[in-house]
């Protein structure tokens, strides 16, 4: 219920723009509040602490991604058009939420072995969806019938999340979306059923 009220998605945003400007570990409750626009007290009312709201931050966000690309690969008849969409949405979603960005790449990275497997939880859905489009890859012929899904899920997971965070480490000064294309093509040419 505390989720679809607008003083959750409030919290939920202004701890984006706190985390990404001051680093989790210097990101106060306080701090967040103000940005909410809310007093301290409230972000109790819908979190236990920050580490649930980061938790829920990037289950949010997170669930927003997955929504996204479902959306966009919707339709779409290849598993190499359905890569590319989910490629370019990752990209796209990143660079037009700059302070996303941050958190994601650098701010979950730094966190405590306990908080690293909520996150990996949160993960799954999104790594299913790019499971999907390679088993449906596989089954078509597009992608070799020898392919390790698995591996080859990580693979890509990896890459386009190496792509953001070199992206977010030089500050952000080129076009991150630019590069799916070549992502994309770096990618389908590992996965290519070879004759």
């Amino acid at each position: 219920m505390k989720k679809n009220r607008p003083k959750y998605r409030q919290i939920i945003d202004a701890a984006v723009i706190a985390i990404a400007e001051n680093g989790y570990h210097h990101a106060q409750v306080a701090k967040i509040a103000k940005h909410a626009g809310v007093a301290d007290g409230t972000i109790y009312l819908y979190f236990k602490n920050k580490e649930d709201i980061l938790i829920s931050l990037f289950q949010e966000k997170m669930g927003s991604f997955v929504e996204k690309i479902e959306e966009k690969i919707e339709g779409k008849e290849t598993a190499a058009e359905k890569l590319l969409m989910m490629i370019e949405t990752h990209f796209n979603m990143l660079s037009e939420d700059r302070h996303l960005a941050i958190v994601t790449q650098l701010e979950l990275r730094q966190s405590n072995k306990d908080l690293r497997h909520k996150i990996n939880e949160v993960l799954k859905g999104y790594l299913s969806l790019v499971e999907k489009i390679l088993k449906d890859g596989k089954e078509s012929g597009e992608f070799s019938p020898t392919l390790d899904i698995r591996l080859a899920r990580q693979m890509i997971f990896g890459t386009m999340d190496e792509t953001v965070t070199t992206w977010v480490m030089n500050d952000q000064k080129y076009d991150l979306t630019a590069l799916a294309e070549s992502v994309h093509q770096l990618l389908l040419n590992g996965c290519t059923a070879r004759s």
